[in-house]
Parts: C-alpha cells; structure tokens; sequence
C-alpha cells in the first residue's frame, strides 16, 4: 500500500507542524510541555497522541522531520510532561470527566504501544522497521515511552470502568503488556475482565452499537487480544462486525450512526479510523472486500479532503502493509440485511440506501447522497408522544412490520389513607391503575421500485390527532400542485393533497399522497422535538386512520 503510506507521510508531517504551534512552552506554567487543544484544554492522553506522531516523524527517514532537533526537542518535552500527570500509581486522568481512570489510561497506553514496540524491535536488532541501530536519542524517547507505559500498566491493575467497551480496551492493554513485560499478574487481571463474554452478537454488533466510534475500538481491542494470546476466537468478533460495516456506509461516504446509544449518534463520521483494521484482517485472511475497503477509505480522504489516518507507525512497525499491493476499491453491491439482534434493517438500491430501526422514533432513515429523510410517527398519548416499535419482524425480503401497543391507564385512589399528603413522598408507584383504552400502532416499510412504501396503520383510540413526520434535510424547496415553497431548514408544513417534491436543485424525493386532516403540529401535548435543522413535511389525520405513504427517488439529470 505504497500509495497510502506516501499519504500518511505526508499527513503526518502536517501535524508535527500543528503540533509545534500548540505546545505549551511556557516554563512556568505547570501545563509545560503539553499540547493545547482545539478548546484549550491540556492533558496527557492529547500530548500522548501528539507525541506519537511526532515519534513516528522523528524515526522515518522519509519524512521531512527525520531526527530533526527541534521535533525531538519537542517530543521530550510532551514526554517529560505526561510522565508529569502521570498519578503515581500510574494512571491518568481525563481532566473533562474521568480522574485515575484505567479505561483512559488504557487509551493512552494503546496509542503509546506500537511506538514502543517499534524501537524496542529496532533496539533488540528485530526484523521492525528499517533494522538501523537506534540512536541514544531515540533510546532516549524509548526510555520515557517504556516508563509511562509500565506505570500505566501498573495502574490498569486497579481497575474500574464505566461503559462495555472499557473492559476490552483495559484487558487488551493488560494482555498485551503482560506478555511484553512478563507480568502474570496483567494477564490474570486482563482474564478477570474477559470471563464476562464479549458482547457481540451474531450479527457483528457490540452492546453499544456504536459504529461511528467505539466499534472500532471494540475491533482494535479483539485484534490485540488474539494477537497477544494467539487465540483466534477474539478477532473473529472484529471480522464480523467489519462484514456487518461494509452494509453501514452511505451514499456520502459517512458511516450510518443514528442507531448508536453513544456521543456519535447522528454525527457526520468518516470510516477513515477502520482503515488498519480492514488491512490487518484483510491481509490475515484474504479477504478481498477488506483489501478494497483500504482503497475505497483512502477514494474517501481524498475525496472529502479530510487528512488520512493517523497510522504511520505502522506502517514502520510491519514493512509488510507497505509492500503488500491490491487494486480496486470496494464497490458495495445492492443489498437488503436484517440484523434481527441488534433491531436495524440496512437495505441499498442502486444510488439510495435505506435504514429501518426498532425501538427508535425516528424508525426511517432514507439517503440518497445529497438529501436525508427521517420518518417518524407522532402525537400523543398518555406519556407516548410518539410510535416506537416494540416488535420488529421481517415480512419477506426488503418488507418488515414495526408494531406498538400503547397501554393507556390512570391512577386511582389508595384503599388505605397514605401516610403523608405530601404527593411526591407518596407511594405513587404501588396504587392500583385503572386500564385502558389501548392504542395500537403498526407500520409496514417495504422496498418498491426506486423507493420505498411506509403503511401506518393506528387503531384503538378514535379522534386523536396524530400525524406522520418526515424530515429532509440537505433540501432547499418543496412544491406540489398546491404549494410551492423555498426551504431553508427549519420550516413546518402540512400538506392536504397530491403528490409532494421536495429536492435541493440537484435531488428529489416524490412523497405521496399527502393528507391533511389538522394542524396540529405543536401545542402542550406535542410529540418529542422535531430533528434539528431539517425541513418537516407533516401528513396528518385523526385515528383512527391507515394510510400509504409512497417516497420515491426521483433520478435527476445529473445522475
């Protein structure tokens, strides 16, 4: 992957340079050393990821940085002050919510690892890099780096976490510094974290479904622990959740994240931080859809202009990902999948892609490109204010069944006088309920030519006023035979009649027939927030009412 390394020179160049204008210089300051974030913010695991870098610079002879005084100046100085916030027993904090935290430490630890192996391996007369005897200044970085490190490992030994992912990322640290220090006793605290199982189901999913950040990490992890155990079984975790992320890209290169429980939820993420992973697992087994994927993610960087990934250090540790060459990128045929564990139906039709998701208000997700639309089903009733399927099943191929039965019920008075009057120290949770009526929602999206049809279907409850919800964002206008409007983002409309386009010059998306029973858009007993920064279109009726909704993609002349 020639092409790619000569990419990642030159990125990494780019930020030695970034990171020499943020460095904290101040000699009086106790933040000497470190490196300023974007926010201001400065602390160890952002100078350890700086550090990196720059160590990778330093140490390749291909780049403009190669042992450059100034770099390694630098690089001593970002050392020097990680060892400085360092805790004594080893961990780190992470100043914006975590303090001796082992999951952040495990972070830091992980970033440092390759570095370290790299001039260990070169050091020892390995076959790692360029086989050049190290110079004492670069024994001098590897001194520092094995000392944070150590203690780092050390503190991982305490333990703690917070989400599912943090096990992983501590016991892949813990095994693998176990087996490069010789420490028993990581490897057995790294087995105390892996006896609870790994949460990955069938379909290639970790809990917390996070394919924007923490899939990735969970990958990373799995691939650590089998390298360091030579046990398999961990990465086969990481092939199939890499299998099942080659159905979440979409029509604009990012990756499908709407589904996660965690910060990147509805973020606009490129795949670029799969990339070794693709590589790794691609090389190991021949897998040629992930050899692709390292060029389709590299057609992706240049394409987006944003910068490559950050793994030079790499490519330096295992000269093979440089010389190993394949061509052609990864070109996704059309698909229909439906990961029944994780609750999401991922389908592709030519230049569109389609998501269905159970349990999520925003049950619909179509993409074509340049337009996004999110569906929803909403009013209210009782505490509901809007549908949120409880049961999702598959029909027949590209046709699934969303359902929801919304229990109505009121409280009634204790048979016993309470013990206070006070109503919030009352027991309000064990009174008896008055039941019913019950509203029942069912929905139906099924694949058709060019689009999809969503069929709603609201019954038990007589006169509420509900309505289906549609958000498109990336869209500048919407006109029909009886309306035609300039969009900005932010506009509400009801749509009583016919067929309604709604594009941005270059796409269109047909949505029809509409209805407009009411106007019932906002009020006190609103349905949750419409989606920020996207256009609503609103079709509305009074329940009980079935109604067919078709959205076409209506193929411009650009395309």
């Amino acid at each position: 992957m020639e092409k790619h390394y000569r990419r990642m020179v030159q990125d990494t160049q780019d930020r030695v340079v970034k990171s020499l204008q943020i460095q904290i210089l101040d000699r009086e300051s106790p933040r000497y050393g470190g490196f300023a974030e974007a926010s201001g913010i400065v602390q160890a695991k952002f100078a350890i990821y700086r550090t990196a870098g720059m160590t990778a610079a330093y140490c390749n002879e291909d780049t403009c940085f190669y042992h450059d005084e100034r770099v390694l100046d630098s690089i001593l100085k970002g050392l020097d002050y990680v060892t400085r916030v360092q805790h004594e027993n080893g961990l780190f904090d992470y100043i914006t919510c975590n303090f001796f935290s082992a999951p952040d430490t495990a972070f830091c630890v992980k970033k440092l690892l390759p570095v370290y192996q790299y001039l260990k391996g070169r050091k020892d007369g390995g076959n790692s890099g360029n086989g050049a005897e190290l110079t004492a200044e670069e024994c001098l970085i590897l001194e520092k780096v094995e000392h944070i490190l150590r203690q780092g490992a050390c503190g991982l030994l305490q333990g703690g976490f917070h989400t599912p992912n943090h096990r992983w990322a501590i016991a892949s640290v813990l095994m693998t510094c176990g087996r490069l220090f010789g420490s028993q006793e990581m490897e057995a605290a790294a087995y105390g974290y892996l006896k609870e199982g790994i949460d990955c189901n069938e379909d290639g999913e970790f809990a917390e479904k996070s394919a924007g950040n923490y899939n990735r990490i969970n990958n990373d992890a799995m691939i650590m622990l089998s390298e360091a155990t030579g046990d398999p079984s961990y990465e086969q975790n990481a092939l199939r959740n890499l299998r099942m992320m080659l159905t979440y890209w979409e029509p604009d290169d990012s990756v499908f994240t709407a589904n996660s429980t965690r910060f990147d939820k509805d973020l606009l993420i490129y795949p670029k931080d799969y990339y070794m992973e693709y590589l790794k697992m691609g090389m190991k087994y021949n897998i040629p859809e992930f050899l692709q994927m390292c060029n389709s993610i590299f057609d992706i960087v240049d394409r987006r202009h944003i910068t490559s990934p950050d793994f030079l250090i790499w490519f330096m540790l295992c000269p093979e990902y440089r010389r190993l060459e394949y061509e052609g990128s990864y070109r996704r045929p059309d698909f229909e999948r439906f990961y029944q564990e994780s609750g999401i139906a991922r389908g592709q039709q030519g230049r569109f892609t389609y998501t269905v998701m159970n349990g999520k208000s925003n049950f619909l997700y179509l993409h074509n490109g340049t337009m996004k639309l999110e569906m929803k089903v909403a009013g209210s009733f009782c505490e509901h204010r809007a549908f949120k399927s409880e049961r999702m099943e598959r029909v027949s191929r590209g046709e699934y069944h969303l359902s929801q039965t919304m229990r109505g019920w009121y409280y009634l008075p204790f048979a016993e006088k309470p013990d206070t009057s006070d109503w919030w120290k009352m027991d309000n949770a064990s009174r008896n309920k008055k039941w019913g009526p019950d509203m029942q929602i069912d929905v139906w999206v099924k694949e058709a030519e060019n689009g999809i049809d969503v069929r709603v279907k609201t019954s038990g409850v007589e006169g509420a006023p509900w309505r289906i919800e549609l958000a498109f964002m990336g869209v500048n206008f919407l006109t029909n035979d009886y309306v035609d409007l300039p969009l900005t983002g932010s506009e509400t409309v009801v749509v009583k009649r016919g067929y309604t386009e709604v594009g941005n010059g270059k796409d269109t998306l047909t949505v029809g027939p509409c209805f407009g029973e009411h106007h019932f858009t906002e009020g006190k007993e609103d349905s949750e927030a419409k989606t920020p920064g996207a256009a609503t279109l609103y079709l509305a009726a009074y329940t009980p009412f079935e109604r067919t909704i078709e959205i076409r993609d209506k193929v411009s002349r650009y395309h």
